[in-house]
């Protein structure tokens, strides 16, 4: 991923929204297999919405005081028919919605998943872009604590398929329900009062707004009495009490070590109940990869019929930070099969056959091209054989499309079967041993 700044003359990408280059694809494409195959494990299902929405849809689901509608949307109104829009900052309101509009939940609960570019206008850092990509879960329809701990399982299923097995922490917390908060935030804003002239800005515009929120500060010298603010969970009932302590528990049963952290409140109005962060100190102050919680009021606060439901999202840009950091870069192969050959126009014919037989197999495959519209030597094809990543180089010249033959060589780790790398063999029997050879590749990988 590549971030320049702009030029006189020379175009280049907006500050914050950045390319994903030909070299990347390959740990992006591990990542989404990878996270595709945790889903299909718990039986969610995709869904997609629009990159655009309504700016209404986040200042109802949202919240108007907080950082992502006051000031970090991308917003505009439509030239054709003043409609107000906003390109999408996160997308659970966006799943809801949709939710919503298509009547999903008329034959019972949904397990659903998303994947995509967000937006947010915020400073750009590690791992941190103005467009930015997530994977996100939502359960809807589910009212108990076994929907909470399922994703939070997920959530760790998903970092052990990823080899990210340490330098990760759970913090849990209950916003408990809306009658609690409000007993709360009486307290939370008669101590802030009491102290108000150790209040930075922020805590001060939110006092009276969002005053839950000033328990999440990040500024050092706040953090005196942010550590003797009331803390929500004091104020829990026993219903409250008693959902938390139920997903504790099957966290527990299932061997998921999480701390609780009262100061956890998530920046978004919605939550209710189990909030959750998945945090490392890998990558700087910004330490949250994946995080989410309950939300049940949020469907009838966008105008469906009542339903609970939980989620979470995770950024990916994040997670890749964190992979490369733990040197879980997979290589970054383009192909299994490269095509090599030099003659005539038969053994071209020849080679552009055998590649599309190849490819008939679901073997993946590069058939030389020459780049300036002369052959290119063997040396020059070998080369570019040897940077594709491929496994395996097969080659045809005159020679063997005579004898019906090809040359295999093998470019990385060399099989039993091959002796001194390479081997001859008839054409009709490369399919099958490339396939085979390939498969005891990857099981050894």
């Amino acid at each position: 991923m590549t971030e320049r700044t702009n030029k006189p003359g020379k175009l280049t990408s907006v500050k914050g929204m950045n390319d994903i280059l030909p070299q990347d694809a390959s740990l992006w494409q591990f990542f989404e297999d990878t996270v595709k195959t945790m889903l299909s494990a718990y039986g969610y299902q995709n869904i997609r919405t629009p990159i655009v929405e309504h700016t209404s849809l986040f200042t109802r689901g949202i919240g108007e005081v907080t950082d992502i509608v006051e000031k970090e949307i991308y917003s505009f109104v439509d030239s054709l028919n003043g409609e107000k829009l906003t390109m999408r900052p996160e997308n659970t309101a966006a799943v809801v919605r949709a939710v919503i509009e298509h009547n999903l939940l008329y034959d019972g609960p949904k397990r659903l998943w998303y994947m995509g570019p967000m937006f947010r206008h915020e400073r750009p850092q590690r791992g941190r872009y103005r467009q930015f990509h997530q994977v996100g879960v939502e359960a809807l329809g589910f009212a108990g604590p076994d929907a909470d701990a399922e994703i939070i399982l997920m959530c760790q299923r998903l970092w052990d398929a990823l080899g990210l097995t340490t330098g990760l922490r759970l913090e849990l917390n209950s916003l408990g329900n809306a009658q609690e908060r409000a007993a709360h935030r009486h307290e939370l804003i008669s101590y802030l009062e009491c102290h108000i002239e150790l209040l930075d800005h922020n805590a001060k515009r939110r006092l009276y707004t969002n005053p839950l929120r000033v328990l999440d500060t990040k500024n050092p010298a706040m953090l005196d009495i942010s550590v003797h603010m009331p803390k929500l969970i004091d104020f829990l009932g026993d219903t409250s009490r008693a959902h938390f302590e139920g997903v504790q528990r099957l966290l527990t049963a299932n061997k998921i070590l999480f701390t609780i952290n009262p100061r956890l409140v998530r920046g978004l109005d919605y939550y209710n109940l189990t909030v959750f962060e998945w945090v490392t100190d890998k990558l700087g102050a910004q330490g949250t990869i994946a995080g989410g919680g309950r939300y049940d009021s949020l469907i009838k606060q966008l105008g469906g019929k009542p339903a609970p439901a939980c989620g979470w999202a995770l950024g990916i840009e994040r997670i890749l930070e964190l992979l490369r950091e733990n040197q879980r870069v997979p290589p970054n192969a383009v192909c299994d099969v490269y095509v090599v050959y030099s003659g005539g126009n038969v053994v071209c014919e020849r080679a552009f056959i055998i590649a599309e037989q190849l490819r008939d197999t679901g073997i993946n495959v590069i058939l030389h091209c020459s780049t300036n519209g002369v052959p290119s030597s063997f040396k020059s094809q070998m080369r570019r054989a040897n940077a594709s990543g491929a496994a395996y180089a097969v080659i045809l010249g005159n020679d063997e499309v005579q004898r019906n033959e090809v040359l295999i060589k093998a470019l990385r780790l060399n099989p039993t079967n091959i002796n001194g790398s390479q081997k001859r063999m008839q054409t009709e029997h490369l399919n099958e041993f490339l396939m085979n050879a390939i498969v005891r590749s990857s099981s050894n990988t």
